[in-house]
């Protein structure tokens, strides 16, 4: 009985100490999941602003630009890989730092130029201070980069060894032939030329990382594995041809320079397409050479001269007013109009119509123009409105100009002015807007939309493929297109052009010679200028040039200054008159293509693992890779002489690979 009594009591006691551990239990449980309920309805902001917000925030990680092509696949500008290096001395190991810091110091030393005694006493001082994110050195290229990680310390990486890498993209030109003023940028504040007219396809999706702040003013990437990738950008394929570009680069910098001229600016345009091939502009620089920094073609509106004399006689050919049996008599070459006087600069008599572009008569197109639309200048002007000359161009390019022409209802138009727009002046427009209008007439009338495009590609794959545009289905009668197509030829062999006349390749174009600023005192200042179209008879390329301020002294007018740019453009073009070829390169005096192309050597990729390219050309090689869905990095130009992943390593689709170049 006693022991029954003894054990009742354990058991009570037992049970009062278990519900007691209960009550207290569920009292600290609730407690709990009131503390929970709190800091999720109360303390969060304050706890977000206290800690997590001061300590930790989301960063952009930058897109690559999309490489930007010319026609051939030659890169113009691209996105390369800058490395940048950090070192956390907190988490080197002090026994990793004391055995290993006088090797590391050696290979800094040898890489970069400085004593090791400089760089062991700034990492003693940041290992004592344990600093997290020093930075050691920015901006290395893949190659730096391979070497550097490779050194002792820095080999264990980020979590033995302190190394710490942040990855940036750096925009750069990838060729000489065209300038930057064309090629142009895009900061995010300021667009210009081809990177600010193709941004949108350019420009990739931006990612994100976690960054922790180490100190004030430091930030480090954390956990990597966090970060939302970014989208590269798209390649652009423009229509530029180097080949055509180096030649129009040459001829006008060769013409520039002996004229002393202030600036000059060269386009061809593909007839049959309406793409532009070939977009120069240079002007004098303080130390006298030429440079590629404003683009006059599109951004300048100017009177063009006699340049426009086409367009004014076009219009009358189109109405019937003038066939080739018309005549029109100058007289003495000079002419009083509305109390305007008009000269020619040389000749006199009767002029057929096609002398009359042949000699580039001032009196004769005034005449003309005069006699047929003095009543009713809106049908002459009509004519401009439907060839767009009245329009701002809808093209790619940022900065282009609205042209600028009189009409009855500018307050400014007078008795005079038709005769003045005849000839090309009372008028402003863009060079590129005149290269269109002599680009229809060579396409048989049909006035296309200059383009800059070629093609989209994305990961290997075409995304947009340009096409031809029409702007004017019909600028005039196949009679007035032939009867002027049949001028222009002649103005180049018998008239102002005749200087570049050649009997390899039939050019058809017209000079001009337009003052401008005449109403400021001081000597004169010239602009001179040919436009046209070869071969005439089947036309291939449409050419316009302008040489603005030429030395006076030397020579101004469009047949001397202008016209022979246009002749070494048209005739290395077609290799019909070759300048600068090596002899051996000559079969019967014609060029050896074969000489002077290298095949362009076809690249796969077997197995799925990287070919050998050592030793070919990179602007035929790099193509290729981006084709097949590789991300292609490198720097220099010419043969392909380091690459990396080396011959036989396996590689994946969207990998990066990294080329370089002989310079």
């Amino acid at each position: 009985m006693q022991k029954q009594n003894e054990y009742d009591n354990k058991r009570k006691k037992t049970l009062r100490w278990g519900y007691l551990f209960a009550v207290v239990a569920l009292c600290v449980f609730v407690m709990f999941l009131a503390r929970i309920v709190i800091l999720q309805n109360t303390n969060v902001q304050e706890i977000k602003d206290d800690y997590i917000n001061k300590n930790y925030r989301e960063a952009t990680l930058k897109a690559a630009r999309g490489n930007l092509f010319a026609s051939d696949g030659s890169i113009l500008a691209t996105t390369v890989m800058r490395y940048d290096i950090y070192l956390d001395f907190k988490t080197m190991k002090d026994t990793i730092y004391s055995n290993n810091i006088g090797a590391l110091t050696d290979s800094l030393s040898k890489m970069f130029g400085k004593s090791r005694g400089e760089f062991r006493q700034k990492f003693d001082e940041q290992k004592k201070k344990k600093n997290q994110y020093y930075t050691l050195v920015k901006g290395l290229d893949f190659d730096q980069y391979d070497r550097i990680r490779q050194f002792p310390i820095f080999k264990r990486g980020k979590n033995k060894g302190g190394f710490i890498v942040d990855r940036n993209y750096k925009r750069e030109l990838a060729t000489s032939e065209i300038g930057a003023g064309t090629i142009g940028i895009d900061n995010g504040e300021l667009r210009s030329g081809l990177e600010g007219a193709f941004s949108k396809y350019l420009t990739g999706t931006d990612g994100k990382r976690l960054e922790q702040r180490i100190n004030s003013s430091q930030w480090k990437p954390i956990d990597f594995w966090k970060v939302q990738e970014p989208i590269d950008g798209e390649d652009v394929y423009t229509t530029l041809d180097l080949r055509i570009q180096d030649i129009a680069h040459s001829a006008l910098e060769k013409q520039l320079t002996h004229y002393e001229a202030k600036h000059g600016t060269v386009i061809v345009m593909e007839v049959e397409t309406g793409k532009v091939r070939a977009l120069v502009n240079l002007r004098r620089t303080d130390s006298g050479d030429y440079e590629d920094s404003y683009n006059y073609a599109l951004k300048d509106n100017i009177e063009p001269g006699s340049t426009f004399k086409t367009i004014s006689l076009l219009a009358a050919m189109d109405d019937g007013f003038i066939d080739e049996n018309t005549t029109v008599n100058v007289g003495n070459g000079v002419w009083t109009y509305a109390k305007q006087r008009i000269s020619d600069g040389h000749g006199g008599g009767t002029y057929d119509i096609s002398d009359v572009l042949a000699k580039s008569s001032n009196v004769g197109t005034a005449k003309l123009i005069t006699k047929y639309y003095a009543e009713k200048p809106q049908i002459f002007l009509d004519h401009l409105k439907r060839w767009k000359l009245f329009d701002k161009m809808d093209i790619e390019l940022p900065g282009i100009t609205k042209p600028k022409i009189l009409t009855p209802q500018n307050k400014r138009w007078n008795a005079a002015t038709l005769a003045s727009i005849s000839f090309g002046y009372s008028s402003n427009v863009n060079l590129l807007q005149l290269t269109t209008f002599y680009n229809g007439v060579a396409n048989g009338g049909k006035m296309l939309k200059p383009i800059f495009i070629d093609k989209i590609m994305k990961d290997g794959k075409v995304m947009y493929s340009a096409k031809p545009e029409v702007m004017v289905n019909k600028m005039a009668s196949d009679k007035a297109i032939k009867m002027m197509t049949n001028a222009l030829t002649k103005a180049v062999e018998k008239g102002t052009g005749r200087s570049i006349f050649t009997p390899n390749l039939k050019m058809a174009g017209k000079t001009g010679t337009a003052r401008f600023e005449y109403w400021l005192p001081g000597p004169m200042k010239y602009r001179a200028s040919f436009a046209g179209f070869y071969p005439a008879d089947a036309p291939k390329y449409t050419c316009y040039v302008m040489v603005s301020e030429p030395n006076t002294a030397i020579g101004f007018y469009g047949g001397p200054v202008a016209a022979p740019v246009f002749k070494e453009i048209a005739g290395k073009t077609f290799l019909k008159t070759p300048q600068n070829i090596e002899k051996e390169m000559l079969v019967d005096k014609k060029v050896n293509l074969s000489k002077m192309v290298e095949p362009n050597v076809k690249v796969a990729v077997n197995d799925k693992q990287m070919p050998n390219v050592v030793g070919l050309i990179g602007k035929n090689v790099i193509p290729q890779l981006e084709n097949l869905g590789y991300r292609v990095d490198y720097k220099g130009v010419g043969r392909i002489k380091e690459q990396f992943p080396l011959e036989g390593t396996a590689i994946s689709k969207n990998q990066r690979i990294y080329l370089s170049l002989q310079n």
